[in-house]
């Protein structure tokens, strides 16, 4: 097997920290080996040269890369998370390594294997080196490998000064994986006008695009009283709330829907005779689709308090996050810059929603502009998770040029230089 690339170095050094996010912790971070990668990480910030690195009291990490060049350029952002999914263990990660891959099945350890049927994506890389795990836990892929190739980033731009750059800002957030990323991000000390977090797929994707979030709790009150008294006084709550969940279709539920289809989604129930609490997600690409769903939620409120006589149902309604793109769309040359960077990486462009949410929602509505940029891991959050060399080579390569982009875009119009230096090893190819 040839060297692997210093990317690839970085992300199964990186994997051997379990930062794996702890949903029953009430401390931030939630985990303290998210602490420990982020000391590591600082360390060799500070040893790539840049000075301006700190770990905040939350184990924040924030870092600059100073301008290069004499004139302005907006102060862009790099963002990605260190902690690891709560649904399976990050701990003793054993990383392997399957070069060359021609489309076989690949071998975990003797009960698991991961084959293109469990995910086709595989056959789109044929020749490429596949790292997988040995099937005891996840990668870590989501997001180590948005992390490390943000790291060598740095690395390139520090070692390479004929690539030009304005100020850059580095990010890495902790418990993301819980939706706290940016419960504690200070997006005005992180000084940036626009961001780009590495949290995405496949080769090539940008995504724009999440839904509006809303987290409805519903609390019915009944009335209890012996069983052996209760004829025409008991109101079970656990009655009216069979009958309620059983007029929600499965046309819009999460198992009946796809793409930009929303969906109401009954999530946990707790309680009993006199009072249960029942919780629900709402989501969809448009504030109208929640409000439908909302109207519709209404409408079965009402029949179930007409057929239970005495029950009584509220509800409250959280907003989690709303979609992205409503604040993008406001700054289109965000998402033109990434677009361009990705052909200049030599991929294809795929512009997609995600089907949930990403620190980027919360980023746009805090005034801070931020698309998500592939990374390259699949499947995450499972003993399959995998990611190909050649995508985090192309992930490193388009923030290089995205970089340059930004440099070339800012140009004062009396100022005449030459074209920014494309990344090594990355062809030229014309402009679709």
């Amino acid at each position: 097997m040839s060297q692997l690339p210093s990317v690839v170095t970085r992300f199964l050094r990186y994997t051997e920290y379990d930062t794996q996010a702890d949903e029953k912790s009430h401390s931030t971070p939630s985990s303290p080996g998210q602490t420990i990668l982020q000391n590591k990480l600082a360390q060799e910030l500070k040893e790539l040269g840049l000075k301006d690195v700190e770990v905040d009291e939350h184990s924040y990490l924030m870092a600059t890369i100073e301008s290069n060049i004499e004139y302005e350029v907006p102060t862009i952002g790099f963002i990605a998370h260190v902690d690891t999914a709560p649904d399976m263990s990050g701990k003793n990660v054993h990383a392997k390594i399957h070069p060359n891959y021609q489309g076989q099945p690949l071998s975990l350890n003797d009960q698991h294997t991961l084959t293109p049927e469990k995910s086709p994506e595989l056959l789109n890389h044929i020749g490429d080196t596949i790292i997988t795990t040995d099937g005891t836990s996840l990668l870590g892929a989501d997001d180590k490998a948005g992390v490390a190739e943000i790291m060598s980033m740095v690395e390139r731009l520090q070692n390479d000064k004929s690539i030009k750059h304005g100020r850059i800002r580095i990010a890495f957030t902790c418990d993301e994986e819980l939706g706290q990323g940016t419960k504690y991000f200070d997006a005005k000390k992180f000084g940036c006008q626009y961001a780009y977090t590495l949290d995405g797929e496949a080769p090539g994707e940008i995504e724009n695009e999440t839904f509006c979030a809303h987290d409805l709790t519903f609390s019915f009150e009944g009335v209890n009283i012996h069983p052996g008294y209760a004829k025409d006084k008991m109101v079970n709550a656990i009655k009216a709330f069979a009958y309620f969940v059983s007029l929600f279709p499965h046309k819009t539920s999460p198992e009946g829907t796809e793409g930009r289809e929303g969906y109401m989604h009954p999530r946990m129930i707790s309680g009993d005779v006199e009072k249960l609490e029942f919780k629900v997600l709402l989501r969809d690409f448009e504030e109208q689709g929640i409000e439908l769903f909302l109207k519709t939620l209404a409408t079965y409120q009402k029949k179930t308090e007409k057929k239970y006589p005495g029950i009584k149902i509220s509800m409250k309604d959280q907003l989690r996050y709303q979609n992205m793109r409503f604040i993008l769309d406001q700054h289109p040359h965000v998402m033109e810059y990434a677009i361009e960077a990705v052909r200049r990486a030599g991929l294809e462009p795929k512009v997609k929603q995600i089907r949930g949410g990403t620190d980027g929602s919360h980023l746009c509505f805090m005034g801070l502009p931020t698309p998500n940029l592939f990374a390259g891991g699949r499947i995450f959050h499972s003993r399959y998770e995998w990611v190909a060399v050649s995508s985090m080579v192309k992930a490193v390569d388009t923030m290089v040029h995205l970089v340059q982009i930004w440099v070339e875009k800012s140009l004062p119009s009396t100022t005449t230089v030459k074209k920014c230096k494309p990344c090594i090893g990355v062809k030229k190819r014309k402009s679709v």
